[in-house]
């Protein structure tokens, strides 16, 4: 059984030595509403900081990579693939949808998510002077492929 605990119920990293080597894919997502003038703004390339679609990109590349420093027990993993989606969704958000890709003996759900929630950050940092009212919200895991759980992927809504 896999488990963060050992036989003395104390926090550990789970064994994954037997696992299977399999091709792991995990896709995630996470939106940050805004003023629609934010959105204008960044959409129109006029934010003072720059291009804030191309830096929360890397940040959320960066992330995924990082993971491992960032969530207590989870394997560093050699991410053979990742990609960070961002697009303007409506007049007042962004949506972000992070992939990350291994053949490995764990998931990548982890890292998808992180890299989701990185670029949703690095989104609110950068436009925090303008819009201090941003949300982030819906951060959740979209499909995942590969592993013994098999594949999942969320209903449409």
């Amino acid at each position: 059984m896999l488990t963060h605990l050992d036989s003395q119920g104390r926090a550990n990293m789970v064994d994954v030595t037997e696992k299977a080597v399999t091709e792991r894919e995990a896709v995630a997502e996470a939106r940050v509403r805004m003023l629609p003038q934010t959105l204008q703004m960044i959409v129109e390339g006029e934010h003072p900081k720059g291009d804030v679609f191309a830096v929360a990109r890397i940040a959320g590349i960066q992330a995924a990579k990082k993971t491992s420093d960032l969530i207590p027990l989870c394997h560093p993993l050699m991410l053979t693939s990742v990609k960070v989606e961002l697009s303007a969704e409506g007049s007042d958000a962004v949506r972000i949808v992070a992939r990350c890709k291994l053949a490995g003996q764990t998931g990548v759900e982890m890292e998808a998510l992180t890299a989701a929630s990185v670029a949703a950050l690095t989104i609110y940092d950068m436009c925090k002077a303008v819009d201090k009212g941003m949300v982030i919200e819906q951060v959740r895991l979209l499909e995942k492929t590969g592993g013994k759980s098999g594949h999942y992927r969320v209903e449409a809504q």
